[in-house]
């Protein structure tokens, strides 16, 4: 078999299996159009759209919900190797436990966690 004809028969193959999951795909769907509106808050009727805009508030929020996310991130493995680096290890993760503190003092001073 030359090269051409292999080439050929894996393109024809791999064709074949495209339009195989597309076919199952098609013969295995529920229903040609998607609901008007489904319930999306834990199953309760919604009362704006899902992909509705959110309020500028929630951004501080998840600011800060995302620096507490990479603290655990860091401290993990930082708890691992914690006995083979000795107490430079200790200093370097208060400090670094410090800057995030600093930061949720500012937001709180700032006004960032207040509602109203």
């Amino acid at each position: 078999m030359s090269g051409t004809t292999a080439a050929l028969s894996l393109l024809a193959v791999a064709l074949v299996a495209v339009g195989g999951v597309y076919g199952a795909a098609w013969a295995a769907r529920i229903g040609s159009g998607a609901p008007d509106a489904a319930p999306f808050g834990s199953g309760l009727e919604p009362t704006e759209h899902a992909v509705s805009r959110f309020h500028v508030r929630w951004y501080t929020v998840t600011m800060l919900f995302l620096a507490f996310d990479m603290e655990m991130v860091f401290m993990y493995p930082w708890t691992r190797v914690i006995s083979a680096m000795g107490p430079s290890a200790v200093i370097e993760m208060f400090v670094f436990l410090a800057v995030l503190v600093t930061g949720v003092v500012y937001a709180w001073r700032e006004g960032a966690l207040r509602w109203t």
